[in-house]
C-alpha cells in the first residue's frame, strides 16, 4: 500500500512538471527569441540584442492598436462589472418568475461557439445600419465578458454576511446607503477579480474583434495581420514579451489589492 501511495505521488509530481512545461515553456520561448539577434526564431541563438524592442517603440500602428485594445478593455471591464453586480445581487437576494431562464440566457455566451456569436452580431449590427468601430467591438465584448463577471460576483454575494446589511438598516441607514457603504466595500475583492477577468478576456479576445472591427483594429487583430509578413515576426515577439510582463504586474497588483481588501473585510467584520 505504501509503495502504491509513493508511486502515485511521483506520477502526480511528474504530471505537474510536464503540465507546467507544456503551459509555460512556449511563453518563455517568446521572451527568449525576442532578444535573439536573428529574425528567425530558432535555435541556436545568434546573439543578444534589443533592436526588436527599439523597432517596437518606433512602430506607431502598434501603439494605436494597443491603445484601441486598452480603451475597449477598460470600458468592457467597467461595464461588465457594473452590470454583473446588478445581476448577481438580483439572482442571489431575490426569487422571481423566470429567474432560471434569465440566468441561462445571460450565461449562454459561455457555451455558444464564439464564431457563431460573432457572425450573428455582425449581421445584426450591419442590419441596423451601425458602422463597425471600437464601439461595436466593446458591445460584443460586454456580451462575452458579462458571464465571467457574473460568475465571480455571484460567488462573492453568496459568501457575503447579510447580517451586516441588516445591522446597517437597523441603525437607520437607507437601502442605498447600506449598499454603498457596506455592501460594495465588503464585495471589493470580488469586484477587483471581476474587473481583472473582464479586462484580460477583452484585451486578448480575437474572434469578436476580428468580425466587429472597422478601420480601428485591436491589438490581437493587428498582430494576426502582421504575422503574414516574416520580417514583422521579431517585433511581434517583442510585443508579446511586453504584454507578458505587463500581465504579470497587473496580476501582482490585483492580488495585492485583493489581499488588502480581504484583510479589511475581516477587520470590519469583527
Amino acid at each position: 500500500m505504501m509503495k502504491i501511495r509513493y508511486s502515485g505521488r511521483y506520477w502526480l509530481a511528474a504530471y505537474a512538471v510536464l503540465f507546467m512545461l507544456f503551459l509555460y515553456l512556449p511563453v518563455l520561448l517568446i521572451s527568449v527569441f525576442a532578444f535573439n539577434n536573428s529574425a528567425v526564431p530558432a535555435f541556436p541563438l545568434v546573439g543578444f540584442t534589443t533592436k526588436w524592442f527599439d523597432a517596437l517603440a518606433a512602430a506607431g500602428p502598434i501603439h494605436q492598436a494597443a491603445l484601441n485594445s486598452l480603451n475597449v478593455a477598460l470600458f468592457t471591464a467597467a461595464s461588465s462589472t457594473i452590470l454583473g453586480i446588478c445581476v448577481a445581487r438580483a439572482t442571489t437576494r431575490y426569487a422571481f418568475r423566470g429567474k432560471q431562464i434569465m440566468q441561462g440566457v445571460i450565461m449562454a455566451p459561455l457555451i455558444l461557439p464564439e464564431i457563431i456569436v460573432a457572425v450573428s452580431l455582425l449581421i445584426m449590427m450591419l442590419g441596423l445600419g451601425l458602422e463597425l468601430s471600437l464601439a461595436t467591438i466593446a458591445a460584443g465584448h460586454i456580451l462575452f465578458c458579462l458571464p465571467y463577471s457574473i460568475s465571480v460576483l455571484v460567488a462573492g454575494f453568496e459568501g457575503f454576511d447579510r447580517s451586516l446589511e441588516e445591522a446597517s438598516m437597523d441603525l437607520g441607514e437607507t437601502a442605498f446607503g447600506t449598499f454603498w457603504r457596506v455592501t460594495l466595500p465588503m464585495m471589493m475583492p470580488s469586484i477587483i477579480s471581476s474587473l481583472l477577468v473582464a479586462f484580460t478576456v477583452s484585451f486578448d479576445e480575437f474572434i469578436l474583434a476580428f468580425f466587429l472591427a472597422g478601420t480601428s483594429p485591436t491589438l490581437p487583430v493587428y498582430m494576426f495581420a502582421q504575422l503574414r509578413f516574416a520580417a514583422k515576426l521579431p517585433t511581434i515577439l517583442a510585443l508579446g514579451t511586453v504584454i507578458l510582463v505587463v500581465s504579470v504586474l497587473l496580476l501582482i497588483l490585483a492580488e495585492t489589492c485583493r489581499h488588502r481588501a480581504g484583510r479589511r473585510m475581516k477587520f470590519e467584520g469583527t
